[in-house]
């Protein structure tokens, strides 16, 4: 007889049901690879702010590392998607906006940001899909 398992993406409230903290079990495959991507968008901005100084370089690669470790500590996901899929996507309208500096730089960060986009609709679709199905 199967015993029934819990997936690591079910929540309640927005967070996960062992609550706040590290635990490996409630990271899945597509919250690993957000994890590496914002980490990867958060060092390009880093590098651009210590090379260049422009403070909303430096804070977007606060935002992006924070997300990190928010999603590593559990810390009401969700919400983590959500306001990450806006914040990603005016990061992408501000560089066209601003006539794309840094070119070669700006594209591969920008393929980042919309790999990273992807998975937060993914990981939020599939969250409200768990919270609904649990009801």
């Amino acid at each position: 007889m199967a015993a029934t398992v819990r997936t690591a993406t079910e929540t309640t409230g927005g967070r996960t049901l062992g609550g706040f903290g590290y635990r490996a079990e409630t990271m899945t495959t597509a919250h690993w690879v957000v994890a590496g991507l914002a980490a990867v968008t958060g060092g390009i901005h880093a590098y651009l702010y210590l090379t260049q100084g422009f403070l909303p370089f430096g804070f977007a690669a606060v935002v992006f590392f924070a997300a990190v470790l928010g999603l590593l500590l559990n810390v009401y996901r969700r919400a983590l998607y959500a306001l990450g899929i806006p914040f990603t996507l005016g990061q992408v309208a501000m560089w066209y906006l601003q006539g794309m500096p840094d070119f070669t730089l700006g594209v591969v960060d920008k393929a980042v940001q919309l790999a990273l986009v992807a998975m937060l609709v993914y990981l939020l679709l599939n969250e409200r899909r768990l919270v609904a199905r649990s009801r």
